[in-house]
């Protein structure tokens, strides 16, 4: 949607693991670590340009799937979680 300025995004990757650890650090630049190829937070509209940007430089489009899923704030959705939510200190990545 043009003209919205998003503040705040979930972030989902499936990503060849040639790049994986890559596109893990530029995201954990930007946002918090939710759940093993899952990010959101809060981002402004500039950083997220960045970020979009620079994971572009990386992935492979015809291997590697980004979705980005934006909302105006985090006001504005409600989060169910059946189960324990990993933890950011198992990272399988570094």
């Amino acid at each position: 949607m043009k003209g919205k300025n998003y503040n705040y995004i979930f972030l989902f990757y499936d990503i060849n693991e040639k790049r994986v650890n890559k596109v893990f650090k530029i995201c954990k630049k930007y946002l918090n670590h939710h759940q093993r190829s899952v990010f959101r937070g809060e981002i402004t509209p500039s950083n997220l340009i960045r970020l979009r940007l620079e994971l572009k430089d990386i992935i492979n489009k015809k291997e590697d799937f980004i979705s980005i899923v934006k909302l105006i704030s985090e006001h504005y959705f409600d989060e169910e979680i059946i189960g324990t939510p990993w933890k950011d200190d198992e990272n399988m990545f570094i």
